[in-house]
């Protein structure tokens, strides 16, 4: 049912396309971020599962055809020819793709189709939307966990946005190393653990604080993590040790100076003999803040982090785009068939083929450069090639990856990153923070397709 979750243009380019003959064109685009955002150094790729998703399951109802008949910008088309080819529709096309949880940088392919021209134009809006919002949000919370080193942090953004994208933001934070989230449809739809207490509306429901917490530990003996901030957190604290006991699994900060309650609270509980129970810190944490409760030596075991982690609130939008670069008769096997396509639209550009992404690391396994080359073009060795064939005919190479298989690369990926692109700070980085090289073939060939342009414009 997400046929129409997309924007007008792309149905009224498929519809000229089907009129004007040109439903045999195989091409081939490219999906990739230009420019990374000022507060970042490196970007971490997620979507892809739910883009091939989408593209398993595209189809066009009878009820969403008579929907696009009465739309005045697209009625002239609506043809019954072109009705019967939207009724039959399917996604026929071949899919490489950068491996959820892979570190990338700016111009490098995270997806690349080649399809039949309407069957590649049509999924342009939505593959843009679910790569780039989930990629957005898996960015700024690698940065978060980078912050907590050895401390957990948990995803608790699901009010600050809106309710299918709180969905896909808890995946895509677990998915980078997150411990969990609060969000109960992604625990059961992706096998999330689910983490949450209760709020201070609880506390103040009850006459005392006193009978909350007695009323909460009674309800649940085996999991009690009590929030002791809603009157006075230190008397929270010790209430909350003096009433739980052995039971109490840990308590939670929601306000105040957490670095000094949390020492505080830390000798309270141990010396109320409550050594294993953990402090949860929460109420407006980011990365900065994190990385100040650490340096500062704050004891605290899990934070959750939930309005700037899910808004990805310092660069809440990524520029990623999705262009044509090649361009051919009606066999996808022929290669020698294809035009390479590129613009030259100032700080625009594009470049053309089909291409790979080749990565080379140091003698210590550190990421040290990036090379982008046309996709039948040898690097040299040591190179790591990104994309992976996802899609063949329309139907997956292999079954899809586990958050499992995806968090361990991204552990592999954010170990292997040079300090210089480990800092969190706001700071750009001095000089470009990671080289990106277009390969020799590839710059000649942009060099071949401009002559080309400016010939036919002439």
């Amino acid at each position: 049912m997400d046929a129409l979750h997309t924007d007008l243009y792309q149905l009224t380019m498929a519809a000229g396309y089907f009129h004007r003959g040109m439903t045999s064109r195989v091409a081939t685009c490219e999906l990739f971020v230009r420019r990374l955002p000022r507060h970042r150094r490196f970007l971490v790729a997620m979507g892809l599962d739910r883009v091939v998703r989408y593209l398993e399951g595209l189809r066009f109802t009878d009820e969403q055809i008579a929907y696009l008949s009465a739309i005045p910008a697209l009625a002239d088309a609506m043809t019954p020819a072109f009705c019967d080819y939207l009724r039959s529709f399917r996604f026929h096309g071949d899919v490489w793709a950068v491996p959820e949880g892979t570190v990338f940088f700016p111009n490098e392919p995270l997806l690349r189709v080649t399809a039949p021209l309407i069957e590649a134009q049509l999924i342009e809006t939505f593959a843009l939307s679910a790569i780039n919002h989930a990629t957005a949000i898996a960015s700024k919370a690698a940065r978060v966990v980078l912050a907590a080193g050895d401390a957990g942090v948990m995803e608790f953004g699901t009010r600050r946005t809106h309710p299918d994208a709180a969905v896909d933001a808890a995946r895509a934070a677990y998915a980078v190393g997150c411990v969990g989230t609060s969000n109960v449809e992604a625990g059961m739809r992706f096998g999330i653990p689910v983490h949450g207490t209760a709020a201070h509306m609880w506390t103040m429901a009850h006459p005392t604080e006193e009978a909350a917490f007695e009323g909460y530990v009674a309800v649940f003996p085996n999991a009690a993590i009590l929030l002791i901030d809603t009157y006075d957190t230190l008397v929270g604290a010790a209430r909350a040790a003096a009433i739980a006991r052995d039971k109490l699994k840990g308590v939670r900060l929601d306000s105040g100076d957490l670095g000094a309650l949390s020492v505080a609270v830390r000798r309270i509980l141990d010396d109320a003999g409550c050594a294993s129970a953990k402090i949860v810190a929460s109420g407006d944490l980011n990365e900065h803040r994190i990385a100040e409760l650490r340096r500062a030596g704050a004891p605290i075991d899990l934070y959750g982090v939930g309005t700037d982690l899910v808004t990805s609130i310092d660069a809440p939008s990524l520029g990623g785009v999705y262009k044509l670069v090649e361009i051919g008769g009606a066999d996808p096997a022929a290669a020698g068939e294809r035009t390479p396509i590129a613009k030259f639209s100032e700080g625009k550009a594009t470049l053309p083929g089909a291409h790979q992404v080749h990565r080379f690391r140091d003698k210590a396994g550190k990421l040290a450069r990036d090379v982008i080359a046309l996709d039948s073009e040898p690097v040299g060795p040591g190179a790591e090639p990104l994309l992976a064939p996802v899609m063949k005919r329309g139907a997956r190479v292999a079954p899809p990856q586990g958050l499992d298989a995806i968090r361990a690369r991204v552990r592999e990926q954010l170990g292997g990153l040079p300090e210089a692109l480990r800092r969190i700070d706001d700071d750009p980085a001095p000089g470009a923070p990671f080289a990106v090289e277009v390969s020799a073939e590839l710059g000649a060939l942009v060099e071949t397709v401009r002559a080309r342009v400016v010939a036919g414009a002439g």
